[in-house]
């Protein structure tokens, strides 16, 4: 049996997509616990709906980034998970964390990287008047979506098509390409 952590700061589709999937189609792994930084993140109605336990680490709540990193170190520690999936979480982990958990720790981003990486990828790759866009799943490494590629999908974004839009087809993308990626990292080909 695999053990996943999910950290998530916002919505949590990704999240929810991941558990469902798991679900449906029977992985061998227990999804531990949803971490979040953000006691209004919607994720966390998400874990109770999916009955999945959840760790809130209220970030303002710590005196600093370290005290709340450390935090977090210790029970990711204390969790001992196969695979921890940063699923729309808002914080950058320190080195000490990804090297601790070096090649076990995945990220998804809504661009094709290298390009736009960071915040508001969507957006700007819309703004910047690109032709296809794209969701890129990655290792995480020290620094900001630098990690290697792991898998990609292309988007092409449409003559006239609203931002919102474009923002919908790709969270389609995202929510059948991190469940995928994330059992083939855990189980191989089977």
């Amino acid at each position: 049996m695999k053990r996943i952590v999910i950290l998530a700061s916002g919505n949590g589709s990704n999240f929810e997509a991941i558990v469902k999937t798991a679900r449906k189609e029977k992985w061998p792994v227990e999804i531990v616990s949803l971490i979040t930084d953000n006691p209004h993140a919607y994720a966390i109605k998400r874990a109770k709906r999916l009955r999945i336990p959840c760790k809130l680490l209220n970030y303002k709540e710590f005196d600093s980034k370290d005290s709340y990193n450390k935090e977090l170190f210790k029970i990711l520690k204390e969790f001992s998970p196969d695979l921890i999936v940063l699923a729309g979480y808002m914080r950058i982990l320190p080195p000490y964390i990804v090297r601790a958990f070096r090649w076990r720790i995945v990220n998804i981003h809504p661009a094709l990287l290298p390009a736009f990486r960071g915040l508001h990828a969507i957006e700007r790759a819309y703004k910047a008047g690109c032709k296809v866009t794209g969701v890129t799943v990655h290792f995480v490494d020290e620094g900001v979506d630098t990690g290697p590629i792991i898998a990609q999908r292309c988007i092409e974004i449409r003559e006239g098509e609203s931002l919102e839009h474009l923002e919908r087809r790709i969270h389609r993308v995202e929510h059948k390409l991190y469940p995928t990626v994330i059992k083939k990292l855990l189980f191989g080909d089977e």
